[in-house]
């Protein structure tokens, strides 16, 4: 089965943990943005009709060697992701033309 586009967002509070929300993105919908505040502060955003996530510098402040590290992380993610959707794209794109061929 195939879901149309959406966003599925949930809050969990167990006591005596801390809360945990769980945003996932599951549309074409998403826009993604970087910026700074304040000439000091970068932060990355998420946002969909139905979320806003954004990714800040620790404690809203200046950067520090931990927020480096975190930048680093998403980059590296986010390069991984696009190799991932470039190569799956690229196999369903050749998949595609055969189920075609083989229909005609």
């Amino acid at each position: 089965m195939s879901l149309g586009p959406y966003t599925y967002v949930t809050l969990s509070i167990a006591h005596p943990q801390s809360p945990r929300l769980n945003v996932s993105f599951h549309t074409s919908d998403l826009r993604v943005r970087s910026s700074v505040i304040d000439e000091r502060r970068p932060y990355l955003a998420f946002t969909t009709s139905e979320a806003d996530v954004s990714v800040s510098t620790t404690g809203g402040g200046p950067v520090t060697d931990a927020d480096l590290t975190l930048a680093r992380e998403i980059y590296n993610a986010a390069a991984h992701y696009l190799a991932d959707c470039e190569r799956l794209h690229g196999q369903q794109s050749i998949t595609g033309k055969a189920t075609e061929q083989t229909a005609a």
